[in-house]
């Protein structure tokens, strides 16, 4: 993304007040789980509490609860966020890629990637996954095999599904314009 192209968005759904008893519980029970954050991702799914549970137990998995190493995690998720030019899950995981050992050459060399020297064959082959599944949806045999030969079966499983899932995230947020909760411009995809 390029800050000359964004503008100020208004959400297209009000969010969620969290002192409103049908979901005042579920609210301290995110905020609990988000170190003492109420993301405005959570405001808006609070719009159905059922849902909001049960993406909360979901991305919890994915996030918590994962074989996968970390920083594929990490650098999926950016990825995922670039392609389909999500400025709000872009930012919500700069800091989580940082903290989990991928260098900001990395981060800064994801637009690229398939030019840069800066990833290993294993983060390539996350990475050509991760562009497969979101801008493809099929995905080739070669590629699935790929990852599954670097990564083994449980995380190229755990792979996909959090690719998936951050697909589903940004698309969440795109469409109903959620704001950004910080001020960092995600880079268009090279």
């Amino acid at each position: 993304m390029n800050p000359t192209d964004t503008a100020p968005v208004t959400p297209r759904l009000p969010y969620v007040d969290e002192s409103a008893p049908d979901v005042a519980a579920l609210a301290s029970q995110i905020r609990a789980d988000r170190g003492g954050r109420l993301p405005n991702l959570y405001r808006m799914l609070l719009h159905s509490p059922a849902l909001a549970q049960g993406w909360l137990a979901f991305l919890t998995a994915v996030r918590q609860q994962s074989s996968l190493p970390p920083a594929i995690r990490e650098l999926a998720i950016l990825r995922v966020a670039i392609l389909n030019r999500s400025q709000p899950e872009y930012d919500a995981h700069v800091a989580f890629a940082l903290k989990e050992g991928l260098s900001q050459a990395k981060i800064d060399a994801l637009p690229g990637w398939t030019d840069a020297s800066a990833f290993d064959e294993q983060e390539r082959a996350a990475l050509k996954l991760a562009d497969a599944m979101t801008l493809d949806v099929q995905v080739s045999d070669e590629a699935v095999a790929d990852v599954v030969a670097r990564f083994g079966a449980q995380q190229a499983t755990e792979l996909i599904i959090t690719i998936a899932a951050y697909n589903m995230t940004t698309r969440f947020l795109e469409v109903l314009q959620i704001d950004q909760e910080a001020g960092r411009q995600a880079p268009r995809a090279g």
